[in-house]
């Protein structure tokens, strides 16, 4: 039920991380796909695609979503399309991680964090979803959140606020577009593994209090997120709209874990 044969997409932050991996199951699943990254390494874009179920034809944009705004996630929407101009499902993944204390965050790192994770994905969508509209497209768009945008931690201020920006901006937008055709749902992934987040991870206590803090015991790598994501593109969830699917291991749901005998024993 969950295949892409004859759609056309375009991956945001495509070239490492979560975005790869959704990028691989679309391509994986027969859409066609367009990827998306700032890093101007031939060689790392070759073996983002060949290392990784893409072939080297797989073609890439490079650009920066942030600077200018909007003129810069405009002109990446436009070389996405003038490589495959038949786009009819849109993933807005890319996004940064600012691990700060608030007191010391300067403005720029907040404004930065929210031109990336908010701002872009507002000017992509809505450059795509006026072309759907004018071609009569049902186009498809997946935003990409977190399980922070529901909860908090102290030293991630910018990037909650980011998240629960796309949380909200995915109802909001299901509800401005679901009348044109255009299906608007999101993925909120707990804690997976990814370039960002597995310099923490490398620490094994670290390591076993998130894994205690997810009731399946598990941090995955990104590759978890990649069954939601075809299924929410996909024909067999063409009722499914507004709605943010938490990717999260059942972390969302479990209010406190029960520490273990060994550390409330310990002296």
């Amino acid at each position: 039920m969950s295949q892409l044969s004859n759609h056309h997409a375009f991956v945001t932050g495509s070239t490492g991380g979560i975005g790869l991996e959704i990028a691989k199951a679309l391509y994986a699943a027969g859409a066609s796909v367009v990827l998306h990254g700032r890093r101007t390494d031939g060689q790392d874009l070759l073996e983002a695609r060949t290392q990784h179920s893409l072939p080297a034809a797989v073609p890439v944009v490079l650009g920066d979503l942030t600077e200018p705004m909007p003129q810069g996630p405009l002109q990446v929407a436009e070389e996405a399309l003038r490589l495959s101009p038949d786009i009819d499902l849109l993933v807005c993944n890319a996004g940064t991680f600012i691990d700060q204390p608030f007191l010391e965050m300067d403005f720029r790192t907040f404004d930065r964090t929210m031109k990336l994770n908010v701002y872009s994905q507002y000017v992509l969508i809505q450059y795509f979803a006026r072309r759907w509209v004018q071609r009569g497209i049902r186009g498809r768009i997946l935003l990409i959140g977190s399980i922070n945008g529901r909860l908090a931690e102290p030293t991630h201020v910018a990037y909650d606020t980011s998240k629960g920006a796309i949380d909200a901006m995915t109802r909001s937008l299901c509800v401005a577009l679901a009348p044109h055709g255009i299906r608007v749902n999101g993925m909120a992934p707990g804690l997976v593994v990814t370039p960002l987040t597995a310099p923490a991870l490398q620490n094994p206590r670290a390591r076993k209090w998130m894994e205690l803090h997810t009731p399946n015991g598990a941090v995955p790598g990104a590759d978890a997120c990649q069954g939601a994501a075809v299924f929410l593109l996909s024909d067999a969830a063409e009722h499914i709209h507004g709605q943010m699917l938490l990717v999260d291991g059942g972390m969302s749901a479990w209010q406190q874990p029960d520490p273990p005998d060994e550390w409330m024993n310990a002296n």
